[in-house]
């Protein structure tokens, strides 16, 4: 399409040819005439002085390069936009395929796609508009809200809620049993069953083979808009605020509360019974031994405020030159 109606739909401001025609997006290192690139990060900001390609999407302040741009606040989510129409998603029409197993008294609402060997149980609610890829799995009496998208394979167990919009990814598993076990006096393992729920707010997404654990009393929460990345564990009876991020292969472990807008990068711990606040972000590898006030950026393991982690750390590299001045002075 023309450059500046691309401008248009994507919120940004055309600067240079608006008649050139756009034919696909991609990154800024491989682009070429006719393809949209962008610049979020300053340091590929050299990149954006020798690219051959067609336009690039910008900051308003960016400076005056060769290549026409699209200047806009936030160009980051306007390539998103943009690959949105150049890739749109496919499009699954309502109907039920002949493979589908569905008891006669789950609930399906209008316009919802069941695809082969999917299984809806007794009780189960399918809000409208929903699409259930092959062999997704609707245990009894779970509910779907409007809209809902489940991945091939994956699982929402008995009685859990979603919301409107959620995006179940490839092998992702709402409601599994929570790790709840008693020690009897033969020194064995009785198992506590997980009498709860897991709850998902309305646009929350769980990537591929993430586990949100059901509670053995009460429920576990994952609010709106939260983002659950692959490969992650939300142990029994824990919360997670809105907006909040679970990156890669994160652990929660049994009741800890995490609040809204928080980021926990990849591979970082939470000890249960936590509290973690609002806003706080606890940077990859870190793990976090106990509560967090609100507003926190911290690191390491045991994760503590992360600009004095940054001096411990540059210190700790330096240990066997200090040590040999000390006994040098001693």
């Amino acid at each position: 399409m023309k450059l500046a109606e691309l401008g248009r739909l994507v919120g940004a401001t055309c600067h240079g040819d608006g008649d050139q025609e756009i034919t696909g997006v991609e990154g800024i290192e491989k682009a070429g005439p006719g393809q949209l690139t962008f610049v979020a990060n300053p340091k590929y900001t050299p990149f954006a002085r020798t690219t051959k390609a067609g336009a690039v999407l910008v900051t308003e302040e960016f400076e005056p390069i060769t290549a026409a741009t699209l200047r806009t606040a936030n160009p980051y989510l306007a390539f998103a936009r943009a690959i949105d129409i150049f890739h749109p998603a496919p499009v699954y029409p309502p109907g039920i395929h002949p493979t589908a197993v569905i008891d006669p008294s789950a609930t399906v609402g209008e316009d919802v796609h069941i695809g082969a060997y999917v299984v809806v149980d007794a009780g189960a609610v399918i809000g409208r508009g929903s699409t259930l890829l092959p062999h997704v799995v609707i245990y009894p009496k779970a509910q779907l809200g409007e809209y809902c998208f489940a991945h091939a394979h994956a699982v929402v167990r008995e009685s859990c809620r979603l919301g409107n919009g959620v995006i179940l990814q490839n092998g992702a598993v709402v409601g599994s049993d929570g790790y709840g076990f008693a020690k009897q006096d033969d020194g064995t393992w009785y198992k506590i069953t997980q009498a709860g729920a897991a709850v998902l707010g309305d646009r929350v997404e769980v990537q591929a083979n993430s586990c949100i654990d059901r509670a053995s009393v009460g429920n576990t929460e994952i609010a709106a808009g939260a983002k659950i990345d692959n490969l992650v564990q939300v142990g029994h009876g824990s919360t997670v605020g809105e907006n909040t991020l679970l990156c890669s292969q994160v652990g929660l472990a049994g009741s800890s509360h995490v609040g809204k807008n928080v980021v926990l990068a990849g591979q970082v711990g939470v000890v249960g019974h936590s509290f973690i606040g609002d806003g706080v972000v606890v940077t990859a590898q870190s793990g976090v031994p106990g509560d967090v006030a609100p507003g926190s950026v911290i690191s390491g393991s045991p994760a503590f405020e992360h600009r004095r982690w940054m001096r411990s750390v540059a210190a700790f590299s330096r240990l066997p030159e200090l040590v040999k001045q000390i006994h040098k002075k001693s």
